[in-house]
């Protein structure tokens, strides 16, 4: 799933752009933005959103967030 997938995952979760805005205290616009001229959402609202929807940070911004790696040898 890409960034872009999730943040629509999330919009869908939070019941719509108006009601993800209104939870990261933005404006709709700000959103729509997002999906469609960012394509990605910015930082400062990635724990926000993960908090309130469980989309995780890593879905939402990989390059911000990327999975830890366990196996690496010592």
């Amino acid at each position: 799933m890409t960034n872009l997938e999730s943040l629509q995952k999330a919009i869908d979760i939070a019941g719509g752009q108006h009601a993800l805005a209104k939870i990261c205290q933005t404006s709709q616009p700000r959103i729509w933005n997002w999906m469609n001229r960012d394509k990605k959402v910015p930082a400062e609202f990635v724990l926000t959103i993960e908090k309130a929807t469980g989309v995780s940070r890593h879905e939402l911004r990989s390059d911000l967030y990327p999975l830890e790696n366990n196996n690496q040898v010592a």
